[in-house]
């Protein structure tokens, strides 16, 4: 049976979320593509590829064709999208023929990286394709009122890119996008066990600290965790021990960059909606919002209530699928 469903796309860096109106996230992949270099063809994707990181031989490498919330690499983007709306649909139920998709953008993404992001997924037989801003589909996805003319502060701290937003009637009055995520606090923890301890680590394990130890810029229980890497000076297999406190040292300098691009987006806020982020707060959203202390610290920092949302990592993927009725509705209005 075909059926023209409709669907909201969250085409993150560090994993793709697929919504559906009648049954919600249908599918939580890691943006992940398995290549065999020698034929370009892909071997897997998702929880498969990802689980084959730094595990391949030589002729297989598993890459991310998104980076920075944005395409990296067009063909192998195009393919993981076709093998997502296959997956998808067989979780539907249905096979999903030309189907109207909501995809999501940074809002400080380019007019040509839009373009590519439309164009792949086209390439996989959408029939309509809309973009909507990350921070306001993921102001939908948290039950904002977003289309009142009250201030909604969103931080969406992604796998690539933290978006910072101020959303007033259903839309955009100041935002700020930093490359700093995910990705960028694993790469200062490799660095930093690297230059400390002369210790390899990889990227999952990176991940697993983070998630585990890694704290906030903030006063906390000192915690600690034993990490398995290559010894640089001997080439075996090392065990060490790693602390909270070490970890919060590495990551302190992102963090700070993220509190400057959420100070710089209240400081280009209008007065009148001054008084709103005063009483409404700030919603944290994305993975990132779950690092330890965080909400505290930036209360700390900015002297507002700071709220993380219910579900912080499907908040994007949520407000894209129900911002569908909205588009619907504003198409309704143009015809």
């Amino acid at each position: 049976m075909f059926s023209t469903a409709q669907i909201g796309i969250d085409l993150g860096t560090a994993n793709i979320l697929v919504y559906s109106k009648d049954k919600g996230i249908i599918l939580n992949e890691p943006s992940v593509v398995a290549l065999n270099t020698d034929t370009r063809a892909v071997l897997a994707i998702g929880i498969e590829a990802k689980a084959m990181v730094g595990k391949t031989p030589s002729h297989i490498v598993a890459v991310r064709p998104l980076r920075d919330g944005v395409i990296a690499d067009f063909d192998v983007t195009a393919s993981l999208l076709k093998e997502i709306m296959r997956k998808a649909s067989k979780n539907m139920g249905l096979a999903l023929r030309k189907p109207n998709v909501v995809v999501c953008a940074p809002t400080g993404s380019t007019s040509v990286e839009r373009r590519a992001i439309l164009d792949a997924v086209r390439s996989c037989g959408a029939k309509n394709v809309h973009i909507i801003e990350e921070p306001v589909a993921a102001a939908i996805g948290a039950d904002l009122p977003v289309e009142e003319p009250t201030a909604n502060v969103v931080v969406d701290i992604g796998g690539g890119t933290t978006e910072v937003a101020i959303i007033s009637y259903g839309g955009v009055v100041s935002s700020k996008s930093v490359r700093v995520g995910g990705d960028k606090l694993d790469e200062a923890i490799i660095q930093y066990v690297r230059k400390t301890y002369n210790i390899l680590i990889g990227e999952r394990t990176a991940e697993q600290i983070k998630m585990e130890i890694g704290h906030a810029p903030i006063d906390h229980e000192r915690m600690t965790m034993e990490v398995r890497g290559r010894d640089l000076v001997n080439g075996l297999p090392k065990t060490i021990e790693l602390h909270s406190a070490e970890i919060q040292e590495a990551m302190s300098e992102l963090l700070l960059q993220l509190l400057e691009a959420l100070r710089a987006t209240l400081e280009d806020c209008p007065p009148e909606l001054s008084g709103d982020i005063v009483d409404r707060g700030v919603l944290l959203t994305g993975g990132g919002a779950l690092l330890n202390g965080l909400q505290d610290w930036i209360a700390d920092e900015i002297f507002v209530p700071v709220h993380v949302a219910a579900n912080p990592l499907e908040s994007v993927a949520i407000g894209t699928g129900r911002s569908l009725s909205f588009i619907d509705k504003l198409q309704k209005a143009t015809v």
